[in-house]
């Protein structure tokens, strides 16, 4: 039981860092959006591609909590 609790905390540990890491660079990049149009458009293309990311990690992420839960059980 303590090894699924750990799996779990470890994941959850993973999706926090990439949600503070994305985060933190998408703030780089606002502020990046002051200066240029150029980056303005790059920065717009930037942020889509960082929620695509995130949604997609955060899923992964999800599902190897839910299989590992699945796997303890034996479900």
């Amino acid at each position: 039981m303590i090894n699924l609790f750990t799996g779990i905390k470890n994941k959850l540990n993973g999706i926090i860092w990439s949600l503070l890491s994305t985060g933190i660079l998408m703030l780089i990049l606002a502020i990046l959006v002051v200066w240029t149009e150029l980056i303005l458009r790059l920065v717009f293309g930037m942020f889509f591609l960082l929620v695509a990311y995130s949604f997609i990690y955060g899923a992964y992420k999800l599902h190897s909590i839910k299989k590992d839960i699945e796997d303890h059980f034996k479900i």
